[in-house]
């Protein structure tokens, strides 16, 4: 949820996100985060990575994570999107994370679907990313006790 939120705040969740090293790749490649929560870093493979997300409203740091090392802990104090993260180790790494000031956002499923549960009513701006086709927003307006169904399309 890009806007109709302001002025409201949410404390942090006490749950952990995780992001894998699996495989030479990020694993989720994107995953949504809320400022101030915790994201762990896990290093699954026999080899040596580098996580670096190039953050730009958040502190940029770079990390090595050595095999069988303990998960790395971090949080990033405000909202941005979409931060990309490398390994400088293996350049074909990417992964993305996005860092909101609020619960309402997912990635979405392998087919494009998305769900946003418990949205209060009200009006608000819904803005989709994608990494190649970039961003798309609409106009939503939430009614009582309904369900609101949204449709977006990249050419």
């Amino acid at each position: 949820m890009k806007g109709g939120l302001e002025g409201k705040t949410f404390e942090a969740p006490k749950t952990k996100v995780a992001l894998d090293q699996h495989g030479c790749m990020f694993v989720p490649k994107v995953i949504g985060i809320e400022s101030g929560q915790i994201m762990t870093v896990k290093n699954s493979d026999p080899v040596s990575h580098n996580i670096h997300p190039l953050a730009k409203e958040n502190r940029e740091w770079s990390q090595q994570q050595s095999p069988e090392s303990p998960d790395l802990e971090r949080k990033f104090a405000r909202p941005e999107i979409m931060i990309p993260v490398k390994c400088d180790v293996h350049k074909w790494m990417r992964a993305y994370i996005g860092v909101l000031p609020h619960p309402y956002f997912m990635v979405t499923g392998s087919d494009g679907s998305f769900e946003l549960p418990n949205l209060p009513p009200g009006d608000y701006t819904l803005s989709v990313w994608h990494q190649v086709l970039g961003e798309r927003t609409e106009q939503v307006h939430v009614a009582p006790l309904a369900d609101v169904v949204v449709s977006f399309t990249y050419k």
